[in-house]
């Protein structure tokens, strides 16, 4: 079982989740903890609501961290990232902390498990920080510097 220990999701609300995703019923569930389908749903839904409530603090935090953010679809190429990063900077009267080079490296090294032929694979959403910091917010690739 993964552990819970860190998170702020319960042992059993853990527990619960990964039977689930291992496509378990919630009966079938009830029976392996010994308690009713009412109760593993009961705890699912709080094990969701703190997920949620976990992917809100996150996006808050990102939202102080990088006051300027936003977001390039997928097939952008890479010279037009950094060509858009410098212009959000410019809009936002940041300095970007990295020169053209140094940028592009700094971003494929965040990117380069969704790129492929130096374009993106996957729409991500790009932070600014005030000292010209560049992060990197999607699903599975969350790098910050």
């Amino acid at each position: 079982m993964a552990e819970a220990q860190g998170t702020i999701l319960t042992d059993r609300q853990v527990e619960v989740l990964e039977l689930r995703e291992k496509g378990h019923t919630q009966r079938e569930v009830a029976d392996k903890l010994g308690t009713t389908d009412s109760n593993v749903s009961a705890i699912e839904r709080a094990a969701e609501s703190n997920v949620e409530k976990a992917r809100r603090t996150l996006e808050l935090v990102q939202t102080l961290r990088a006051p300027v953010q936003f977001t390039v679809s997928a097939g952008t190429s890479f010279d037009d990232l950094v060509t858009r990063v410098y212009a959000h900077g410019d809009e936002a009267g940041i300095k970007i902390a990295y020169c053209r080079p140094e940028l592009y490296t700094h971003l494929y090294g965040m990117l380069e498990e969704v790129t492929n032929a130096n374009r993106l694979e996957r729409s991500t959403t790009i932070g600014l920080t005030k000292d010209g910091e560049v992060d990197v917010y999607a699903d599975s690739v969350t790098s910050t510097e």
